[in-house]
């Protein structure tokens, strides 16, 4: 007989002013662990955060049945306990505070390395962590660490953590709670080839410790312990069965892609007045050192203009540090030898001047974009390379953002807050402000991360395009071959902060 550990009956679930569902009914029976499978959009994420009681229950109800078998069981005077202190969530967004106790984190602090002191390192992070004791204690430090591969990351800043490394510091102060329900929301997002092939085996021992998992995944990325699959659609869960009997290939569906090439060309507005560039970048034996660890150790690259390059390379390898230097975040660029656009580094040229020359997107970014804006705001903001609109709005600026939402298929979003739109839709909130500028130089940082099928061919057939009947410049950065556009020709390669073959 099964022994359910939580229920949602008919429940209404509201956040704010809106109805995210409607008659929502969802058990998790004990032993069981669940996949989330959906289109971007489809009420994954939504569901993740109703059980971890972030959104109101107007009708309906969801009972924790683990919390009052926990209370059975722990006996005495347990008042001061609630049901959200067994479980943890693990979101796309983290929510590191500074040493100072505030959130306030800016963009470039990680590579400023007086500002970058005001960060935990990664042990101290863990160490603040409150583990009530009555708990299972059965994830410690020391079991954390080595499931996730933190001791050679246990001195670096937080802030310094490339993606990749975040999402694991993340996992790790979850299960350091020892709960019984962990919540995942796309937790292999940021995760480099070979630390997503150790997941499955990360996710059964966790389940093997008595964890119940829940994660939000891709219909191809479910883990082996994973004993059921759920797929929604619309905010509503319209198949749930045994792992066994779900088909992959069954969710995907021939969508045509439509891709106006025309409204592209006007919008990217080649201008012939445009000045031509010899090198886009030049460096020759780039060297970054934060204390005693070497981050890039004599890099050379040439990116000629028109070239589209792939920068590839492992969690931690040094492609955001590389990244730094060529976008005008890194300060020591200026101790290197480095040519951007034709003109050194130091040689007279403002941050503001690089800046205008090239569209940047990353997983992060959206991160440190004040709350207050909406999604067209933020894509305006690209005229002026802030991270937020803090000046009037313009209106021939603001209709060109749109134009470009309508072409990346997010125009429903447009006054809508970028901090409550799906995390798909951040990404391309993001690709439309680096595009909005028509740049020489556009920095894709793992620009797919979060988009469901239909939105990453869509997104590879657009900087196809873009780079078809354009001579823009692109360094493209991924973890997976297949994201890759067929537009992209080189390849540069870092490991441990050194060019490889």
């Amino acid at each position: 007989m099964h022994q359910p550990i939580l229920s949602i009956n008919h429940a209404t679930v509201r956040f704010l002013n809106n109805t995210l569902f409607t008659n929502l009914n969802f058990t998790i029976n004990k032993g069981e662990n669940w996949a989330l499978i959906g289109n971007s959009g489809s009420g994954k994420s939504a569901l993740l955060q109703t059980i971890a009681g972030r959104f109101n229950i107007t009708g309906g109800d969801i009972t924790y049945h683990f919390f009052e078998d926990f209370l059975n069981q722990a006996g005495g005077n347990q008042h001061h306990l609630t049901h959200h202190k067994l479980i943890s969530i693990v979101e796309p967004r983290h929510h590191f505070r500074n040493l100072s106790n505030t959130s306030d984190f800016y963009y470039q602090q990680r590579y400023n390395s007086s500002d970058s002191e005001d960060a935990l390192t990664v042990n101290q992070y863990l160490q603040s962590i409150t583990i009530l004791p009555h708990f299972s204690n059965y994830w410690d430090m020391d079991k954390v660490i080595m499931l996730l591969n933190l001791n050679p990351l246990l001195t670096k800043q937080i802030i310094k953590l490339s993606n990749g490394e975040t999402k694991r510091l993340m996992i790790a102060s979850a299960l350091l709670k020892n709960p019984a329900i962990l919540l995942l929301d796309s937790p292999l997002t940021g995760l480099d080839v070979e630390t997503r092939t150790l997941f499955t085996s990360i996710i059964k021992e966790i389940t093997s410790s008595g964890i119940s998992v829940l994660m939000a995944t891709s219909p191809f990325e479910i883990p082996d312990a994973i004993t059921h699959v759920a797929v929604l659609e619309n905010r509503s869960i319209i198949q749930s069965a045994p792992k066994d009997a779900f088909d992959p290939q069954s969710f995907l569906k021939e969508e045509k892609d439509y891709m106006d090439s025309g409204e592209l060309k006007a919008l990217l507005n080649n201008d012939p007045s445009k000045k031509a560039y010899e090198f886009i970048v030049k460096m020759n034996d780039a060297f970054i050192k934060y204390g005693d660890k070497i981050i890039l150790n004599k890099v050379n690259w040439q990116i000629i203009p028109g070239e589209r390059w792939a920068l590839l390379g492992p969690n931690g390898a040094g492609k955001s540090t590389l990244l730094s230097l060529i976008n005008g975040d890194n300060p020591q660029a200026y101790a290197n030898n480095i040519v951007l656009f034709d003109k050194k580094r130091g040689t007279g040229e403002s941050i503001w001047d690089i800046k205008s020359k090239i569209g940047f997107m990353s997983p992060e970014l959206h991160q440190y974009f004040p709350t207050d804006n909406s999604c067209l705001q933020v894509i305006e903001s690209g005229y002026y390379d802030t991270l937020g609109l803090f000046r009037p709005s313009q209106k021939n600026k603001a209709d060109i953002a749109f134009r470009w939402m309508k072409a990346l298929e997010i125009e429903k979003f447009a006054r809508v807050l970028l901090k409550n739109i799906p995390a798909s839709a951040q990404r391309l909130c993001l690709l439309a402000r680096a595009l909005i500028k028509n740049p020489d130089l556009l920095i894709f940082d793992e620009p797919c991360q979060g988009l469901d099928a239909h939105q990453q061919q869509h997104f590879k057939n657009l900087v196809n395009t873009i780079c078809r009947i354009s001579n823009v410049t692109l360094i493209y950065v991924t973890h997976y071959q297949n994201e890759i556009p067929d537009s992209v020709t080189k390849v540069l390669r870092l490991d441990k902060g050194r060019v490889v073959n």
